[in-house]
Parts: C-alpha cells; structure tokens; sequence
C-alpha cells in the first residue's frame, strides 16, 4: 500500500490528506509544531458536505529527519512558503526516493521543485475547494465540491500515477489523473490569477464585479494576457476555451470570492508575488507586456505579508 506524506496542515492538506486517510490508506503529515501540537490535541477534524469525518490515528512529523518510508509527498501549502519547504523536501526526497505531488496554485513550483529534487519526481497537479480552518484548526468545507488534478510530467511517474488513480476511485472526494496536467493547471492559473486579483484589488465579490462592465472588463482583461502568456508557455487554448474563463465570473454566486480577498480581510500574508508577481516574471522571459497584471499587481503588493501597521 502506498505511503503518502502531507505537508501542510492548512485546510487543502488536512481536508484532501483526511480523505485518504478515511478510505484506509497510510497518511502522515509534516508541520511545524505549533501545529503539530494542535493535531495532537483535536485531531483530524473535516465538517463537510462531502461527509464528516474525524481521527487521531496519524503519524506526525516535525522535522525532515524523522520521516521514513513514503513513497508520495503531497505538498499543500501557500506559494509564499515554497523557498522555506524546498531543503525540508530534498532531505525527504533523498531519505525516502517519494515523489512530489505540488497542489499549489500557478506554475513556477513546478521548475523550482525539479531544480531541487530532480525532473522525474516532480508530478504536476493542483487542487479545487472551498475550505478554511476554524480556532480548532478544523477544517470547515463550504461548497459541496472538491477535486484534485494530477498527471505525470515524466515517464518515471507513471507507475505512481497508476496507484494515486486507483486511491482517487476509494475516496470520498475527486483524485483525477489527467493526460495533459500542464494545460489544466495553466487554465486553474488563468482564472485564479484573475478572480483573486480583481476581488482582492476590489474588495468585492463576484456579484458586484460581474454587475459594472468596467469592473468586469479588467478580470477579463486579466485572463486575456494570462492566455497569452500561456501560449507563449506552449500551452495551446482555444477562443472558447479563453472566453469561457473570462465569463466565469458572470455565472457564480454573487456571494463567491477567492482566497486571496478571504486572507486580505484577515489580515493574513497574500500570495500575489506567487500569482501575479510569477505571471510578471513569465511575460519578462518572454519580453512581453502585462499591464493589467502589473496594475493590479502593484495594488495588493503592500499588503502582501498580511495587515498594514
């Protein structure tokens, strides 16, 4: 049976991680020890509409130094705390030989990881949910959906790929492996860059923006260069692939919002240099402009490590 590691104990990995752990797999986690502390003492805690569920009966881990025999190390944490993580993942990688799953948002993990641990062990994926942690540290699921994308990057990870597939069929939650993982993640790229930027940059949700044409008229605008910087990536988008993401907003709940604006009105770090400061760093490789990006890019950075004093 394979042994999967979480790293990361926000609401992405105690959620998809607890799910695992629910249909009899082998889950552990690695956190720091406040956090480990708090899981030691609640427990794994998902209310949701998928299910509730709850469990002690997981090994913890606090330093990469402990861990041993995991074959997959699911990487659940914010863009912002990648660098930090990156010797962390290399002592396991070289303990252990797991490979690396990444379900963070954007794309520039994915060369960062390879950097560090080698090309075929890193997998590419990310994940889609609505979810926060409460005092608790329980997890509090909001919508009644949640999916994980995967697919192999090398031929090295097809193996793994196959049994990762084959948990996702056991589980009360989506794990789907996808063919062309790349493209996927561009398009999840594409709108969230999007969606958090203008909501974000707003304070808004969907509902307001969707409703003033010239608020609209950015997101979209956003997605557009987006979609260009794909293309010049090699990511191939069609006109109604394209556009279908610009109208999204148009079709959610007035009430919807992204996690970045949720963070924002906590006062809590943002992601914007991982999101919109890697979509500037993508355009700057290719010597092309992004000025909406960069507009809105030069909005949320002075709040991008939480509450201005």
């Amino acid at each position: 049976m394979m042994n999967i590691l979480v790293q990361g104990a926000g609401a992405l990995g105690v959620y998809f991680g607890g799910r695992i752990l629910e249909a009899g797999y082998n889950v552990s986690y690695f956190v720091r020890e406040r956090r480990a502390a708090q899981l030691e003492k609640e427990g794994l805690v998902i209310n949701s509409p998928e299910g509730d569920f709850t469990s002690q009966d997981f090994k913890i881990y606090t330093t990469p130094e402990s861990v041993e025999n995991i074959d997959l190390i699911i990487l659940a944490i914010k863009g912002y705390h990648l660098q930090q993580a990156i010797p962390q993942i290399q002592t396991i990688v070289e303990r252990t030989g797991a490979f690396v799953l990444p379900l963070l948002n954007g794309v520039e993990q994915l060369d960062l990881l390879q950097k560090a641990v080698g090309k075929e062990k890193v997998i590419g994926g990310f994940a889609g949910i609505i979810a926060t942690l409460n005092e608790k540290g329980h997890v509090v699921h909001s919508n009644n959906s949640s999916v994980v994308r995967f697919g192999a990057l090398h031929e090295a990870q097809i193996e793994i790929c196959e049994k990762l597939a084959e948990v996702g069929r056991n589980v009360k939650t989506k794990i789907l492996q996808e063919k062309d993982i790349l493209k996927h993640m561009w398009k999840k790229y594409i709108f969230i860059t999007s969606f958090s930027g203008i909501t974000s940059a707003t304070q808004l949700t969907s509902g307001y923006i969707a409703e003033n044409e010239a608020t609209l008229a950015v997101a979209q605008n956003i997605v557009y260069e987006m979609s260009m910087l794909a293309e010049k990536e090699g990511i191939s988008l069609t006109e109604k692939e394209i556009e279908s993401m610009a109208n999204n907003i148009k079709i959610m709940h007035p009430e919807a919002t992204s996690s970045m604006h949720q963070d924002m009105r906590k006062g809590l770090p943002l992601e914007v240099e991982h999101l919109q400061g890697g979509a500037l760093r993508i355009a700057a490789k290719h010597e092309v402009e992004i000025p909406v990006i960069q507009t809105i890019y030069g909005i949320l950075k002075p709040y991008e490590n939480g509450r201005l004093n």
